[in-house]
């Protein structure tokens, strides 16, 4: 393993985060709060309990996940797009560095700016509604086990893409609509039946309602469910990365 490549890797990553700060974290934490603002404090107070927790509180893990997303997918595919783009990609096939310590470079660090932000936008809650914490385990787990798998998500879309335009095809398009109609604002308990069993097939769902079991002890789904559908995602993004630096597709051309 090598390990002197893996902390260039991570630290050119989050170098390029701290130069970018108003861009990276102040932006996104803005955006959050102002859903706080509006749907916490203005909306949430004059609604009643959704599954027994103030709806203010109940849209906080929702909120969480929505930036962790798309800050974890972001992160990642312009981290690895960027040398693409700029030819430097080359550098790196001809280093001495397999695809583990490129994974681990790359990954770690967009995990570790989403991590970052998923933290400050806890703490912005605080300001603005209530919440407890009910399994804080299980809350870091599915908050690292997140950013790193979607990380890896952003990685690929990264190694895919051929353009800007297509590198924010997906998050935009995809990730984004998938986030908002997991349940972030509302149980999927409220849906018509149909719809209830329809929701299930959105991978979102999962993540959220694993997140706000690990805040409330109330969630759409089984925890152990959730925690299981995100690992077998992970693995999924594993395999894709492996057979992208096997095949050298989107790589030697």
């Amino acid at each position: 393993m090598n390990i002197y490549a893996i902390k260039a890797i991570y630290r050119f990553e989050m170098a390029r985060t701290f130069r970018t700060v108003v861009q990276s974290i102040a932006s996104p934490v803005l955006s959050t709060s102002l859903y706080f603002i509006v749907f916490g404090s203005a909306i949430g107070s004059r609604m009643g309990e959704v599954g027994g927790v103030d709806y203010g509180s109940f849209i906080v893990p929702g909120l969480v996940m929505l930036s962790l997303l798309g800050e974890s997918i972001s992160n990642a595919s312009f981290g690895i797009y960027l040398p693409k783009w700029s030819g430097t990609i080359y550098e790196l096939h001809s280093a001495p560095v397999s695809f583990v310590e490129v994974v681990i470079g790359y990954v770690g660090a967009a995990a570790t700016k989403s991590i970052m932000l998923g933290t400050l936008i806890l703490i912005t809650a605080r300001m603005f509604v209530p919440y407890e914490i009910e399994h804080p385990i299980w809350m870091v787990m599915f908050l690292v086990l997140t950013a790193v798998t979607f990380s890896m998500f952003g990685f690929i879309i990264g190694l895919w893409a051929d353009s800007f335009q297509k590198l924010q095809a997906i998050p935009l398009m995809i990730v984004t609509p998938l986030t908002f109609l997991g349940g972030a604002f509302y149980s999927i308990s409220m849906l018509p039946p149909l719809w209830q069993k329809i929701t299930l097939f959105n991978p979102v769902v999962y993540l959220i309602s694993g997140m706000r079991w690990a805040f409330y002890g109330t969630s759409d789904v089984n925890v152990v469910v959730s925690m299981g559908m995100t690992a077998g995602f992970l693995v999924v993004c594993l395999t894709a990365i492996w057979w992208i630096f096997r095949t050298g597709y989107k790589l030697k051309s």
